[in-house]
């Protein structure tokens, strides 16, 4: 099982970037699919996820409206559109699936088996 994740880099304040995350090895329309972050010298916090249903739940307090979550089940790929970036999204983004999880734990980065090597992206002000 492998998950990719490209698409991050260097940005500007009120920038946009797109992040993907290619899935293998697993039925990847069955899944749960889910963003993380993790700033420097902080712990990882939950973005977003997208249920195999295509229910999408996200951290409205950290990106409240400026970030959407959506999956391509035919490519298996899950992506995380960025927009009006800011500083303090800064942070490597990380990409994870998980299996029969349920919406109560879906913030919970423990209920998500399979992990990507995460994508930095750096927002400069």
């Amino acid at each position: 099982v492998q998950l990719q994740a490209s698409g991050g880099g260097l940005a500007q304040a009120g920038d946009s970037l797109r992040l993907s995350c290619a899935a293998s090895g697993i039925s990847f329309s069955r899944y749960t699919a889910g963003w993380f972050r993790q700033a420097p010298g902080k712990e990882r916090e939950f973005v977003a996820a997208i249920r195999y249903s295509g229910n999408v739940i996200t951290n409205t307090d950290a990106v409240k409206g400026r970030f959407t979550i959506s999956r391509d089940n035919a490519k298996s790929t899950v992506f995380l559109q960025m927009d009006s970036l800011r500083p303090e999204d800064t942070a490597v983004y990380y990409c994870a699936a998980g299996a029969g999880i349920i919406l109560s734990n879906i913030r919970n980065s423990r209920a998500y088996t399979y992990w990507g090597k995460g994508t930095l992206v750096t927002v400069s002000s």
